[in-house]
């Protein structure tokens, strides 16, 4: 297998189309055309953990944040970043990084984290936006059926829990051949009148090209018209955190115990108890503060996440409790997501959980 094949696969499975754009989630470093010999999961990647690769003989690294976020222009080794790569490199191991892509994946490392507490009727705290298009194609009557499953089966047609969904309206569509073209009905140069079929269904942004592959496959005309346009609506399957529920409600300090026991955390940063109980929890690995508005607005009890400022615990105004836990300690779950997706495929090359903590705040 080469690395390549795992690249595709991870690319397909967590698409960068959804990365938010300042991110730089994807293959950061290495040659595709390598064989694949054992890939290390770490939250990041470091000297320390390419050493590592290298003691396990495995050439891919996979993280969760990228060690190439901003842009190199140069590598002489004069930080951390440009010595892993260096080392990386000389050592011909290749390092991908899944970042925003899985922190907006729906069933990504948020929903991870709220299958740890527990939490039921999960749902995504803020959808993404400018995600969804609509297609529109144009088919004879008797090939409708054919298309529409293609496209379906490929991930057109996705509306909440509904699946299969389509407007269809019967018409008649027109159309001269030119000289070299293979007409399915009709004559070269001469006009001919079809009855077709408009198909109008959804489609997520980043499974454009596998929808349109499939619909022209499954097409009998040789040039298949269609048209794309951008939806406004909210990505119900895309975004940023998650809201769920507990199944029952706790003290709030019951709570927290509960967060330091599920995540192993030393320490946790909180605003002032409410001497109240939590029950609706509202989460987001890494830096989630920009949510605590969406937090307040879904009614969560407490909001779950990292990298709280000074004055953003001021924000919640006795509204809600602001949870923070860490950003290493709430993405660590990354790690599992990473290993159940590649040993649930693969069976052909090894895959190992790094031992290395690379979180580089300590607690005194």
């Amino acid at each position: 297998m080469y690395i390549q094949e795992l690249v595709d696969f991870l690319n397909t499975n967590i698409p960068l189309d959804i990365q938010e754009e300042y991110d730089n989630s994807g293959l950061l470093v290495g040659d595709t055309r390598q064989q694949l010999k054992g890939v290390l999961i770490s939250v990041d990647a470091t000297e320390e953990v390419i050493d590592e690769a290298i003691g396990k003989e495995a050439n891919f690294v996979l993280t969760h944040h990228p060690v190439i976020f901003s842009g190199l222009k140069n590598i002489t080794g004069k930080n951390y970043v440009e010595r892993t790569v260096i080392k990386a490199i000389r050592n011909n191991i290749a390092i991908y990084a899944a970042h925003t892509s899985l922190d907006n994946l729906k069933d990504g490392i948020n929903f991870k984290m709220a299958d740890k507490l527990g939490l039921k009727n999960q749902t995504i705290l803020k959808p993404a936006k400018n995600q969804l298009l609509k297609l529109v194609f144009f088919v004879p009557r008797d090939h409708a059926d054919a298309v529409r499953k293609a496209v379906f089966d490929t991930g057109a047609g996705i509306v909440g829990d509904y699946e299969g969904c389509s407007y269809n309206l019967d018409g008649k569509g027109s159309f001269r051949p030119g000289e070299g073209t293979d007409p399915y009905v009709g004559q070269i140069g001469q006009m001919h009148f079809e009855e077709e079929t408009r198909v109008e269904t959804w489609l997520p942004r980043h499974k454009t090209g596998q929808v349109l592959k499939a619909m022209n496959q499954a097409h009998p005309y040789e040039e298949v018209a269609y048209d794309l346009y951008p939806l406004l609506n909210s990505d119900k399957e895309t975004g940023a955190g998650v809201i769920g529920e507990l199944d029952e409600e706790v003290p709030e300090k019951e709570f927290l115990d509960q967060l330091k026991q599920t995540f192993n955390v030393p320490i946790i940063r909180h605003t002032k108890l409410l001497y109240s109980f939590v029950k609706r929890i509202a989460l987001c690995g890494g830096s989630g503060s920009f949510l605590l508005e969406d937090a307040i607005a879904q009614e969560a009890d407490a909001f779950v996440s990292a990298d709280f400022k000074y004055h953003r615990f001021f924000d919640a105004e006795d509204k809600i409790l602001i949870a923070d836990m860490g950003h290493y300690e709430s993405e660590a779950v990354a790690k599992d997501f990473f290993y159940e997706l590649l040993r649930e495929k693969f069976h052909n090359f090894a895959v190992h959980l790094s031992e290395i903590n690379t979180n580089p705040i300590n607690y005194f």
